[in-house]
C-alpha cells in the first residue's frame, strides 16, 4: 500500500492531477500505519502477519 501510494504521489505531482495525489496521500498515511502498527506487534484486520 505504501508503494502504491508513493507512484500515485507521483503521478498526481508530475501530471498535475489533484485527485490522484490526495489518493496518493492518503494510501501512504493508512500503510504507513498498517505498517507501524505491524512492526510493533499488534494485529491488523485481525491477523497477525500480512504476506
Amino acid at each position: 500500500m505504501i508503494v502504491l501510494g508513493v507512484i500515485l504521489l507521483l503521478l498526481g505531482w508530475f501530471l498535475h492531477i489533484s485527485t490522484i495525489l490526495y489518493i496518493g496521500v492518503v494510501l501512504l498515511v493508512i500503510g504507513a500505519v498498517f505498517w507501524l502498527l505491524g512492526s510493533i506487534g499488534r494485529p491488523v484486520g485481525g491477523r497477525r502477519a500480512w504476506y
